[in-house]
């Protein structure tokens, strides 16, 4: 006869991986033979072996594509009319005879793999990227950013245990370890490591969190303060320790990595802690020499200009730039000054400019830009 895994699991056809992993685990681990009273020994294993059977198929996508097209029969024996080979699960119903409720990892990652069936070792948790962007006016004085995060928690409901009742393990008495004895054609070596059954712990869960369905973890939106000091360059990643996901099974959280980007500035360009901006000029104040304000990152200064200046002159203003991000050092402004050619005279405008040409001055600034 047919059997339904989707009811024998209790998820519906569209089921994803994940939930069928939690119905899995919360099934088996209430029917484990471990955990059967006297009387329904046989009841337990039966139920835990159709439970197995159920998951180790839907959580195989090609298992899963034949069971939904042919049903379980293509998977009892020679597989009849389908063509399929059977499937075989006596190799997991040994594991628990042999080994126990200690085993029952090691079943779960024989169905699933990957990060399931290692979860009882401890695991650092993953490391986390996020993306900011600051001004120049931020570079110049550092700023504190307060960046939103959807991440991997230790479950408070368990406190990352992944259980809310343990009993102290049997196998190890409480002590997280087991001696083994090894007869060897050199003699009896007796070793000691971490019980199997426990994984060290020295208790065993006896039931699954409801919360976080005994991942021990769960994704949750936290709220984190980054200081970003004065100085730093594009590209450039702060590494903020124990802020990435959280460990499995005891194991230190990963660390946040906020990657910065500075964003275009209107007036200023950047070179390492210099800073560069153009000043249009007046012809007078080229010829004349002047006192004109400028914008600086902080605020703004007067720079001198002397009569005679050329056009596209640079004129450098010390310890006006960026902090140095090492260092209590600060970068220069370079003033380059433009000048404006005046594209429409008032007539005496005009009349001032063709008595200074009659003068004729010899290669004069003004004989360069009038001809």
């Amino acid at each position: 006869m047919s059997k339904d895994y989707y009811t024998l699991l209790g998820v519906s056809k569209n089921a994803g991986k994940d939930e069928i992993k939690k119905a899995y685990k919360k099934l088996a681990m209430k029917y484990h033979p471990d955990r059967a009273p006297e009387d329904k020994k046989k009841e337990y294993e039966e139920k835990f072996k159709e439970i197995n059977e159920a998951a180790a198929v839907l959580s195989d996508d090609k298992k899963r594509q034949q069971y939904d097209q042919f049903g379980s029969d293509s998977f009892q024996g020679g597989g009849g009319s389908s063509g399929f080979q059977g499937f075989d699960f006596s190799d997991v119903m040994s594991q628990f005879k042999s080994g126990g409720f200690g085993d029952f990892e090691n079943i779960f990652d024989q169905l699933f793999g990957g990060r399931e069936g290692r979860k009882n070792s401890s695991r650092k948790g993953n490391d986390l990227l996020y993306e900011t962007e600051i001004t120049l006016e931020d570079v110049a004085q550092g700023v504190e950013k307060n960046i939103s995060l959807n991440k991997l928690e230790h479950c408070p409901q368990c406190h990352g245990k992944g259980a809310l009742q343990f009993e102290q393990c049997h196998h190890c008495h409480g002590s997280g370890q087991i001696k083994r004895t090894q007869r060897t054609p050199f003699g009896i070596f007796q070793q000691t490591g971490p019980c199997p059954y426990c994984h060290g712990k020295g208790e065993l869960a006896q039931d699954s969190c409801s919360d976080c369905g005994g991942e021990g973890v769960i994704r949750r939106k936290k709220n984190i303060d980054v200081s970003i000091p004065a100085g730093v360059e594009e590209g450039m990643r702060l590494r903020i320790m124990g802020e990435g996901e959280a460990g499995y099974n005891g194991g230190s959280s990963g660390n946040l990595y906020v990657l910065i980007h500075i964003a275009d500035h209107p007036i200023f360009e950047r070179e390492n802690d210099n800073l560069h901006l153009t000043i249009p000029i007046s012809f007078t104040q080229a010829v004349l020499g002047d006192e004109i304000e400028v914008p600086t990152i902080a605020g703004k200064a007067i720079v001198t200009i002397p009569p005679g200046t050329q056009s596209e002159t640079v004129f450098r203003m010390r310890e006006k730039g960026l902090p140095s991000l090492n260092s209590k050092n600060h970068g220069d402004q370079m003033v380059k000054v433009h000048l404006e050619v005046p594209t429409k005279l008032t007539k005496k405008q005009k009349e001032l400019l063709l008595q200074l040409k009659e003068e004729k001055p010899s290669r004069s600034f003004l004989q360069r830009v009038f001809g």
